[in-house]
């Protein structure tokens, strides 16, 4: 009898140990020196599904993938966003890469890539410095694609010239003083 029950036991714990399996071979990969497999594992991803609605703020520092509907301001400037299909997005948009395979009202910008997929649509303007429209995609409105670059250099030159006449009054007020002191030291 005592066979019997061994030969039962060990047939309910190989169900069990299924489960647990994987997460050993995880473990062996990621030791074993195989870096893909754990990147694509551990790359941290977020869907929101077709029946979500959201109104107002969304950040993240993961990629997400929308395809329900988002109404506000979407900032994920180190991460790419995928709107699906099913997506409807009326938001101004942040994010490193932007895929676009829905639609989205509002401005894009992205530090890396736009990309308007087949039946993607976008209404605004686009910020990046490499944008792709597939053919049968929509897009209304303007592009720039300065590379970022670029952009902080012409700000830097448009800062300088305001800067510039600010300083150059406080040394014409300088002057003046320095002539008083100069000239009370002499007349003391």
């Amino acid at each position: 009898m005592w066979k019997r029950d061994e030969s039962v036991k060990p047939a309910a714990p190989p169900a069990s140990t299924p489960a647990a399996a994987p997460t050993a071979p995880a473990a062996a990969a990621s030791s074993a020196g195989e870096p893909r497999a754990p990147q694509m594992i551990g790359r941290d991803m977020v869907n929101i599904g077709k029946s979500v609605v959201i109104k107002g703020e969304l950040s993240g520092s993961e990629d997400l993938t929308i395809e329900g509907h988002v109404e506000g301001r979407i900032d994920l400037k180190g991460n790419v966003l995928t709107i699906g299909p099913n997506g409807k997005i009326k938001a101004e948009v942040f994010a490193k890469s932007v895929v676009v395979l829905g639609e989205v009202t509002g401005n894009v910008t992205a530090s890396e890539k736009v990309d308007i997929r087949d039946n993607g649509s976008v209404d605004g303007d686009i910020a990046s410095p490499r944008v792709a429209i597939a053919e049968g995609a929509h897009f209304r409105g303007s592009v720039d694609m300065q590379r970022a670059g670029q952009k902080q250099q012409q700000q830097q030159q448009q800062q300088k010239p305001a800067a510039a006449p600010q300083q150059a009054q406080p040394q014409q007020n300088a002057q003046p003083q320095q002539n008083q002191q100069q000239g009370q030291r002499v007349g003391a």
